[in-house]
Order: structure tokens, then sequence, then C-alpha cells
């Protein structure tokens, strides 16, 4: 009886041990859990400050100045030039009347004080041809185009810079990405037995952030290009309109 009673006592003292073993277990892994939980948004936060913009910005090395000073160009000659157009396209719509009236009149001088006083492109080619008033029409015609040409040259100020800097940048980005892995490769060679895939990686990404770059230049300098010309065209084809009007006015009888 007392054999049965020692090996009872021994049997409950191990459930115990196990009963411990088990709580101590739950408990760190419920400390493991949480501080799983809160190192998970430092890594987070620590992995988005290692790939935030300005960081990639500095890695992409000495390429990013002149992609940088290609960007803000391009932006300033697309305010520019928007700003140019639309004051190039302010015209009053009683301008042609007034000029008929005076011709018709006779008053040559006041027609081109008008022309002066407006001082738009559609202004300054319609005077060129009150000027030429009296001369053989196709004369009078020529002196026009050539006004207007003149006109649509100068609204197209700066058109060459965005054509260079659409087709430019994205090649200057290659360029970098170019160097840049050959740059990589060459830490991953200089590395030797101690040479392992991130080396290989950070440079790799590293070497691609001025292809980004360039394509993003270059892609504003597309679309700021495209719609410059468009408007420029609108202008184009209003001055022609201009140019038949009063071509049109100087053939029609006197009243």
């Amino acid at each position: 009886m007392a054999l049965l009673n020692l090996i009872l006592a021994q049997v409950a003292a191990t459930g115990d041990s196990v009963q411990q073993i088990t709580d101590t277990a739950v408990q760190t892994a419920a400390q493991a859990a949480t501080a799983a939980t809160q190192a998970a948004p430092a890594a987070a936060e620590a992995t988005a400050k290692e790939l935030s913009v300005w960081d990639l910005t500095l890695s992409g090395g000495w390429l990013m100045i002149p992609l940088a000073l290609l960007a803000i160009v391009s932006i300033y000659i697309f305010f520019e030039r928007c700003f140019a157009i639309s004051s190039s396209t302010r015209e009053d719509k009683n301008f042609m009347q007034q000029i008929r009236t005076l011709i018709h009149d006779g008053r040559i001088d006041e027609a081109e004080k008008l022309c002066k006083s407006a001082n738009t492109p559609y202004s300054r080619m319609i005077e060129k041809g009150v000027s030429r008033i009296g001369r053989p029409m196709n004369d009078v015609l020529v002196a026009i185009e050539n006004v207007g040409n003149m006109e649509v040259a100068k609204l197209e100020k700066g058109f060459t810079w965005l054509a260079t800097t659409a087709a430019g940048a994205p090649m200057i980005g290659f360029l970098g990405t170019v160097t840049g892995m050959v740059q990589a490769f060459f830490a991953l060679a200089s590395a030797g037995s101690n040479s392992n895939v991130s080396i290989l990686a950070s440079g790799i990404y590293e070497a691609l952030v001025t292809t980004v770059a360039g394509l993003i230049v270059g892609i504003i300098a597309l679309f700021a290009y495209n719609y410059l010309t468009s408007r420029v065209n609108k202008v184009m084809n209003k001055l022609e309109g201009n140019a038949m009007d009063f071509m049109d006015l100087l053939n029609e009888p006197a009243k």
C-alpha cells in the first residue's frame, strides 16, 4: 500500500511539471507573437525609408542632375509658351469689320494704326497686307504669308528643346542604367567568395532609377510638345483664315 501511494505521488508531481511546462510554452509563444506584431510596423517603416523617392533619387548618380535640369527647363517652356499662345489668340471680334470699313473708305493710315494698336499675330499679318495695298494681289498674298510664317515661328520658340528632351531624356536614363549595371557586376566580382545576391540586387535597383527618371521626364516633355503643337496649329488655321478674309476684302467692290 505504501508503494502504491509513492507511485501515485510521483505521477501527480509529473503532471504538475507537465502543466508548468505547457503554461511556460504558451506564455513564450504569446510573447513572441506580440514581439513580431510590434516589429512588423518598424520593419515596414524601415523598408519604406530605404525605398523613399528622395533616397532613390540620390542613388541614381550624377546623371540625375541633367535629367533634373531637362525637367525644369521643359516645365518652364511649357507654361511660358502656354501664356504666349493664349495672349496671341486674343482678338477683337470686330477687328476685321473695322479694317474693312477703313479700307473701303480709303483711310489706309488709320487701318495701319488700328493693326499696330491691336498688336497680335493676326493684326501684324493684316498690317503687312494693308501696307501692300496697290500692288499686285500675288505680292500682297506672299507678304501676308511671310508674316504669318514668322509669327508661327515665334510661337514655336522652345519647341525644339521639348522635342529633344522627349527623345533624349530616356536615352540618358538608359545610359545611367547601363553604367549602373556595370558597377553592380564589378562590385559582385570584387566581392569574390563573399559575393551574394544582395550585392547585385542593390546595384540593379539603383541603376534602374535613372531609367525611371528618364522615362518620366521624356513623357512629360512629349505630352507638352504635342499639346503646344496642337495649339499652334489652331493659331495657324486662324491666320490662314484671316489672310483669306483680307484677300477677299481687297477683291470686294467699293460701296
